[in-house]
C-alpha cells in the first residue's frame, strides 16, 4: 500500500509569499526566521541583564592597577604611553641580545650554504665510469675515440637519473635563497650595530659626501676624539 500511495501524484504545497500590499516590507518572515531572531534577541537581553547585575553589585572600593596605568579619554580607557618604560642600560642590553640572535642566525645560514656548496661541488665533479673498448684496426679505433669524446663532452647533468636532477635543481634554488637571506641578515646586522653605537654617549656627527674619500649610500658618522683617563 505504501508503494501505491507514493505512486499517486500529489500537489506540491508552496510557502505563502508576501502579499502584494506588503511588498515594501521585503520577504515574508517564516517560522525558522522568527526562531533565529528570537534567539538573538533573548541572548542580547540576557547579556544586558548580567551586565546590569554586575553594575549593581560592584564594590565601590575595588582597585585594579590598570586604574593608575590608564586614563579616560572621551569615555574610553586608554593606556598611558610607555615610551620611557625601560632605562638606557636596559635598552642597550636588549639591543645586544637582538644583535647576538642575528649573528647566530647569520652563522647558521653560512654553515648551511657551505654544506650545500660542498654537496653540489661533489655532485658536479663526480668522475664518470670508465669503459675499455677494443678495436681491430685504426679506423675502428678512431671511430670509437670520436664517439667517446662526444659522450664525454655532453653535460654531466644529462647522465644523472631524473630524481637526482630534480634534487640538484631544488638544491641550487635553496642555495640561491639562502645566499639572499645571508645578504639580508648581514645588512640587518650592520644597521643594528650602527644604531647601538649611536646610542652610546659621545659627540658625533654625520659626514657629508664631500668629506668622505669614497661616498657610499649608507650613512657614515664620525665621533669626536675624547681624552681617556
Amino acid at each position: 500500500m505504501s508503494s501505491l500511495r507514493n505512486a499517486i501524484p500529489r500537489r506540491a504545497h508552496k510557502e505563502r509569499a508576501q502579499p502584494q500590499a506588503r511588498k515594501k516590507f521585503g520577504l515574508l518572515e517564516k517560522h525558522k526566521d522568527y526562531v533565529e531572531r528570537a534567539k538573538s534577541f533573548h541572548k542580547k537581553e540576557e547579556t544586558l541583564r548580567i551586565l546590569r547585575e554586575k553594575a549593581m553589585s560592584r564594590n565601590p572600593d575595588e582597585f585594579y592597577f590598570k586604574m593608575i596605568s590608564s586614563r579616560v579619554v572621551d569615555g574610553v580607557h586608554r593606556p598611558k604611553s610607555q615610551a620611557n618604560k625601560y632605562s638606557h642600560d636596559e635598552l642597550m642590553l636588549m639591543k645586544t641580545q637582538d644583535i647576538a640572535y642575528v649573528i647566530q642566525k647569520l652563522q647558521s645560514e653560512k654553515k648551511k650554504i657551505e654544506r650545500l656548496r660542498g654537496a653540489l661541488h661533489a655532485l658536479d665533479n663526480k668522475p664518470l665510469n670508465k669503459h675499455v673498448y677494443y678495436a681491430e684496426d685504426r679506423e675502428e679505433a678512431k671511430e670509437i675515440r670520436s664517439r667517446s669524446l662526444n659522450i664525454n663532452a655532453s653535460p654531466a647533468q644529462h647522465n644523472l637519473p631524473r630524481n637526482i636532477r630534480k634534487k640538484t635543481t631544488s638544491s641550487y634554488r635553496e642555495l640561491e635563497e639562502r645566499t639572499k637571506r645571508v645578504e639580508q641578515l648581514d645588512k640587518l646586522y650592520s644597521e643594528m650595530a650602527l644604531q647601538k653605537e649611536l646610542q652610546k654617549p659621545g659627540r658625533k656627527r654625520k659626514l657629508r659626501d664631500d668629506e668622505m674619500a669614497s661616498p657610499t649610500t649608507r650613512p657614515v658618522y664620525k665621533w669626536r676624539a675624547e681624552r681617556k683617563r
